[in-house]
């Protein structure tokens, strides 16, 4: 049968909108396996957008029905429970409240549930089921709950719910065409699920409902699971691009907040407790224990790994394979890129005449984007650890782990879950912040999350690395702990403005942590794969468009005005441009550091992307040698910088100002996307300019008192 047109209820009325795909909300509780979900019904059709007005991200995919019709998933942010808590909650609520400006309410809704934890999930599909929506209930995990000495009667579960009920199994693909057959149906059924509100509150509610239907606009049965919400929640957390309350709601809800203060009662805690004997007698008919429950696997296997001395030997152990791999395994096919890039360089040199044209190709275009992709490798070997430490549920008790040193400085292990994140970018790092209640713990840690050494900052490092240590008997040891040297550096950085921000500017007590650990599983390889594949091509297209782009200017910033000699040597040209005079004004503020006006061209151009320093010190450095009256090909970017020099014929980049101008880039801010993100998730640009501040005077003081004490001791 063929999906119908889209039909809207409103009261007595049907009305049908123009036919087109069904769109479905998928949510559910955090580690419920919605992402895998999500791949295994869209595979690669998915894309990845913010709402307007709020820094939450959000991934659209597209499905086909049994017919091959196109049907749209909004993966919303995972939650548990419509009382939001955070802004991340806070948007979930919203976009299925039909809120959002920005959003249409969802027709159909895909409630993920982790089969090994019925209970508790219940709880956030109790209330969707409120909405009076078309839901299909996904067991996930059944492997798991079966493994746990637990039983489902997905029928019974259907019968008492009233809604379709799928058994799943996401990370082998059991029961995927299942749940799009349920998808497809034009006749999914309302839920009939009984639950009666406890009576003290039934007053309430009735007021708030008829309020929200008359004076918001909102379908009765919407309004009803609108009202209950309001008397758990009182609507505290707000996000930007929300519809807001009418002022005749608010104040119906003011009243009964007001009374039930003054009466000494905790009508939430009631409605809470009322939800959750409703959700018990359902679990009492469907679920049963063939076993008494023992210490799980993973249990067992916490044991060790998150033990105050053997976790941290473990989490150091990870941490040490990963810089390690980066070095060793990506060593080949960085070696092999370097050699096309700088044999394509010359090949362009050979075949096109003298000029500006040749130039921009091999100068610009070449010498910029060759030198940015040439650590495409090692930034693949660090998503996939991620990926790694993510899958198998690692990741949640590294956060565990940092509880207990992160409440040394005011906050606690949720915020360690953006910093860590901070480790791949920053700008998904801050929108992880969402999740943390507290205001203020949000805001400390959105300030200090672009200190972690993001995979930006990972091409300037090796870059440094191999100036300083040219020599290929160096072992890949010393390499690889210079390299976790700068990362130490950038988290005990933050760590310490955290202490310092918790103790002057956002006074607070941290709060306890309350956090799951998720079940380990085994990898699941193709994700992990997808998921690489989506950040190698985010990071070639950045270096096909931005890298690229500026690239081009740059060159053109180099090479013109044109020296009026025409003798004039590569180095002589540069000083006489455009860039040259902008660098030579910036040096006297940068000279103190060890940095001269052709790394101050990378500092600003920098701005822009922090990986842009490569593609412009190749262009800036990378400049034709004569050998013998006759044109050599292009040097490779690691061998001209050290073959760069002061006046004077002093090395520029000694082994002090290679390891200066790593530790600036760890403490500054030198990426334009982070500060925009910041500005919408704080909705201001006072933070993202103190912020700016802050780090860049960091930066410039920590490598001058560097620097200075280097030279007074003969470095």
């Amino acid at each position: 049968m063929i999906l119908p047109p889209h039909i809207v209820v409103s009261g007595k009325r049907r009305a049908v909108v123009a036919d087109r795909p069904p769109v479905y909300a998928m949510v559910g509780n955090p580690n419920s396996g919605k992402p895998t979900l999500l791949n295994a019904l869209t595979g690669l059709r998915q894309k990845v957008g913010n709402d307007p007005g709020v820094t939450v991200e959000k991934k659209m995919g597209e499905a086909f029905s049994q017919h091959g019709r196109p049907m749209k998933i909004i993966d919303l942010p995972g939650a548990y429970s419509l009382a939001a808590r955070s802004p991340d909650e806070a948007v979930l609520r919203d976009v299925l409240l039909g809120r959002r400006e920005d959003t249409p309410q969802p027709d159909r809704i895909i409630c993920v549930v982790d089969a090994s934890n019925l209970e508790r999930n219940l709880y956030l599909v109790h209330q969707i089921l409120d909405l009076g929506r078309p839901v299909i209930l996904v067991l996930n995990m059944m492997d798991v709950a079966a493994a746990a000495g637990q039983h489902i009667e997905p029928t019974k579960l259907e019968e008492a719910l009233g809604v379709t009920v799928i058994p799943c199994e996401a990370v082998h693909g059991k029961g995927i065409l299942e749940l799009r057959l349920a998808m497809s149906r034009a006749d999914l059924p309302l839920a009939r699920h009984r639950w009666d509100v406890p009576a003290p509150i039934a007053a309430a509610v009735a007021d708030l409902q008829a309020s929200l239907t008359q004076n918001d606009g909102r379908l009765p049965l919407v309004a009803r699971a609108e009202a209950l919400l309001l008397l758990t929640d009182f609507d505290t957390v707000r996000v930007a691009g929300s519809t807001p309350l009418c002022h005749r709601t608010r104040e119906i809800l003011t009243h009964w907040r007001r009374r039930w203060e003054a009466e000494g009662t905790d009508w939430s805690a009631t409605l809470i407790r009322s939800r959750y004997d409703a959700i018990n007698q359902i679990c009492a008919g469907v679920l049963r224990r063939t076993r008494e429950q023992g210490p799980s696997r993973s249990d067992r296997i916490d044991a060790l790994l998150v033990h105050s001395f053997w976790g941290w030997l473990f989490f150091g152990a990870i941490m040490a394979v990963l810089f390690f791999s980066i070095f060793t395994l990506a060593e080949y096919p960085m070696n092999w890129i370097d050699a096309h890039v700088a044999a394509l360089g010359g090949w362009v040199k050979g075949a096109m005449p003298t000029g500006d044209l040749r130039d921009l190709l091999t100068d610009g275009v070449i010498a910029g984007v060759g030198g940015i992709v040439v650590f495409l490798p090692q930034i693949l070997i660090l998503f996939f650890f991620v990926g790694l430490l993510e899958s198998t549920g690692y990741m949640a008790r590294a956060a565990f782990l940092m509880d207990r040193p992160m409440s040394k400085v005011g906050l606690h292990g949720k915020s360690f879950i953006p910093l860590l994140g901070s480790y791949a970018c920053a700008i998904p790092g801050i929108m992880a912040t969402r999740t943390i209640e507290n205001a203020k713990d949000r805001l400390v840690t959105i300030l200090v999350a672009p200190l972690m050494s993001c995979s930006a900052r990972l091409p300037v490092y090796l870059l440094m690395i191999a100036t300083l240590l040219p020599s290929t008997a160096v072992p890949t040891t010393t390499k690889a702990g210079i390299m976790l040297l700068m990362y130490a550096l950038g988290t005990f950085g933050a760590f310490g403005f955290a202490w310092l921000f918790k103790h002057t500017l956002f006074k607070s007590a941290p709060p306890l942590m309350i956090m799951e650990l998720p079940p380990y599983q085994r990898p699941h390889l193709k994700d992990i794969f997808r998921q690489m594949i989506e950040r190698a091509w985010l990071f070639l297209k950045n270096a096909g468009t931005i890298i690229l782009g500026i690239s081009i200017v740059l060159w053109f910033l180099t090479a013109y005005p044109k020296h009026s000699d025409p003798a004039a040597t590569p180095d002589a040209q540069i000083a006489f441009s455009f860039a040259g005079r902008a660098g030579r004004a910036l040096e006297p503020v940068i000279k103190p550091l060890g940095f001269d006006w052709r790394i101050g061209i990378g500092l600003v151009t920098s701005f822009a992307a922090r990986e842009v320093f490569v593609s412009s010190t190749a262009v800036v450095f990378s400049v034709e040698k004569f050998e013998g009256g006759k044109r050599a090909n292009v040097t490779p970017v690691r061998a001209a910088l050290r073959a760069a020099q002061w006046p004077d014929g002093t090395p520029l980049f000694t082994p002090l100002v290679c390891f200066n101008l790593m530790v600036y880039y760890v403490f500054a801010m030198q990426c334009m996307s982070t500060i925009a993100v910041v500005k919408r998730e704080t909705n201001s640009w006072r933070w993202p300019l103190f912020q700016t501040a802050y780090m860049t005077g960091t930066a410039w003081i920590f490598c001058f008192v560097l620097y200075q004490t280097g030279r007074a001791l003969g470095f």
